[in-house]
């Protein structure tokens, strides 16, 4: 779990790194559907999650953006050597305005932003986080730009109360790179340069695919998910957990959801699952919409007294990863990838700097996460080696 206030967790998945706007009932994205054979017989479900899974390695970005813009792979950002000399030349500076602080997070999407900056000669005068509340992120915005940087990166906490903010940096000739939304009714290549994001669709799907794998593709599961449905990236997690069950998995069943509020999200989890689970004694996995509800459906779990109830999630919290190491309850996730996210954030403000076309949204693929790759997950996810703890989870 990451390490942040619980003052502070529905801050976090209200408007930070889990995404904010409105979520539409698409089910484009999906992972295809089962196939069957037989001479008149009925038909037999194909059960191979590995090959799906597989897939998702490919890169392929599934998601879509905010207003159903289609997503441009990260990959394809790049800056040539004569173009970062060029940018070099502008002895530009830049400004960070985070939405909270203090968080694996957050801290490896300033890290990955900095590090592009200092390649691309850009001097980076101040990094700022509001604690989760829209007014302090305003103040934020007034302060940095004072200080008159040329780009901002920035995750709205509020995209409609800090609108008028962003649209005052954005008249004064500022280049704007939102991280996951844009504030409301901005434009992208007018009012900002572009929206970068994980493919929280494709985490979604790595979820479902790693939790059919432990089923052997059958039973009966229940999930927890955000009551929050203006939560956009979130609510692209279920839809894809939920689309994909019902294309890839037709023996497999979600027979029970329950809604899960800030910001208590562990308590509020365990008690909605422990509601399933009292419910549907042979339910046979469970699955939460990120890392911190996780924790709370296996505490659940453990209180039921039922055995070998696999949970599957998104989001590379350390305590999850330590399950996940372990070979307990938590059997795998789908990651996202802060620090490439800062990078890449940090590339389109160049671009904007050049006077270069952005793509108005951009998301970094999705990382399916199980027990043989979690080391190595953690790496690239963060760029740090695996903390203490979870090597020794991994036996390392």
């Amino acid at each position: 779990m990451l390490d942040v206030p619980k003052s502070l967790l529905a801050a976090l998945l209200a408007a930070g790194c889990l995404g904010l706007a409105a979520c539409g009932d698409d089910d484009s994205g999906g992972s295809g559907g089962s196939t069957g054979s037989g001479d008149g017989a009925a038909a037999q479900t194909v059960c191979e999650p590995d090959k799906k899974l597989e897939e998702l390695a490919s890169g392929k970005v599934l998601s879509k953006g905010p207003y159903g813009e289609p997503a441009v792979p990260a990959a394809d950002i790049e800056l040539t050597d004569e173009e970062l000399e060029e940018i070099k030349k502008k002895n530009a500076t830049a400004a960070l305005v985070m939405h909270f602080g203090g968080n694996d997070w957050t801290n490896a999407q300033v890290a990955g932003a900095k590090a592009q900056f200092e390649k691309m000669g850009v001097k980076v005068i101040a990094v700022t986080q509001a604690d989760g509340k829209a007014d302090k992120q305003v103040s934020d915005l007034e302060t940095v730009l004072a200080k008159k940087p040329d780009v901002i990166l920035s995750i709205p906490i509020d995209p409609t109360a800090t609108a008028s903010a962003y649209k005052k940096a954005a008249a004064a000739g500022v280049k704007i790179v939102f991280l996951d939304l844009p504030a409301k009714d901005l434009k992208a290549g007018e009012d900002y340069v572009s929206v970068v994001s994980a493919d929280n669709y494709g985490n979604g799907v790595a979820s479902a695919h790693i939790l059919a794998k432990a089923l052997d593709c059958k039973g009966e599961v229940g999930a927890v998910h955000f009551a929050d449905t203006s939560s956009y990236a979130v609510q692209q997690r279920w839809q894809a957990f939920q689309d994909t069950v019902k294309s890839d998995y037709p023996e497999m069943e979600i027979v029970e959801s329950q809604e899960v509020n800030a910001p208590d999200f562990a308590g509020d989890s365990e008690k909605g699952a422990s509601a399933i689970l009292t419910k549907h004694p042979d339910t046979k996995g469970m699955w939460a919409f990120f890392d911190i509800p996780a924790e709370g459906v296996k505490q659940a779990v453990k209180t039921s007294g039922l055995k070998d109830i696999p949970i599957a999630t998104v989001d590379l919290g350390l305590n999850v990863a330590i399950d996940i190491a372990k070979g307990e309850d938590v059997v795998g996730l789908g990651a996202q990838l802060p620090y490439d996210q800062g990078v890449t954030e940090a590339k389109l403000a160049g671009y904007a700097l050049l006077g270069k076309e952005a793509p108005p949204y951009v998301a970094l693929p999705p990382l399916p996460v199980e027990q043989d790759n979690v080391l190595e997950a953690w790496e690239q996810v963060y760029h740090q080696p695996p903390p203490k703890q979870l090597r020794e989870a991994a036996g390392g």
